[in-house]
């Protein structure tokens, strides 16, 4: 009989790709439950790894993108090409984005694991809904800035006649 239901064959006729299989968790063993304080231990320091976790992708939609036009600024006078200083600005923020992600994925990875030492079955990070939250609270917090308070028309601060 062919396995051919996209759930065990990764989405393919054929086969599975290598590394793409679902994630099979084995359960604990009988009578191997962490102590009290062991799992407290790891809840605590599960909460402070999602922490971080939510400070960094936050860090990714003001901060971060400051820095390197901050960066970027400060190249401008040195050189004299403003071209130059965009082009800094430009690959400090790349620099900078890749690396948090990169972080922020092993930041990942350890929380499942801590998780997981506490006695809680878990099988999916929390990156992706932290990063979507803070993307859409970035993203609503823009607009209400560009529409409300410093864009066109802005009903806080009305234009001034010259």
């Amino acid at each position: 009989m062919p396995r051919n239901d996209p759930t065990d064959t990764g989405g393919l006729f054929i086969g599975r790709r290598p590394g793409t299989a679902p994630l099979r968790l084995r359960p604990l063993p009988e009578g191997h439950e962490p102590s009290r304080r062991r799992r407290r231990f790891d809840e605590g320091l599960a909460a402070l790894i999602f922490l971080c976790q939510v400070v960094l992708c936050v860090a990714l939609w003001l901060p971060v993108p400051l820095a390197g036009l901050w960066l970027g600024s400060m190249v401008v006078p040195l050189v004299g090409s403003e071209m130059f200083g965009i082009f800094v600005a430009f690959v400090t923020i790349m620099a900078m984005l890749g690396l948090t992600l990169v972080v922020l994925r092993r930041l990942d990875h350890v929380w499942k694991l801590v998780r997981r030492a506490a006695g809680h079955t878990q099988e999916r990070g929390a990156l992706e809904r932290v990063f979507v939250t803070t993307a859409v609270v970035g993203a609503a917090a823009f607009l209400f800035w560009f529409l409300f308070l410093n864009g066109p028309g802005s009903l806080v601060v009305p234009e001034r006649p010259g």
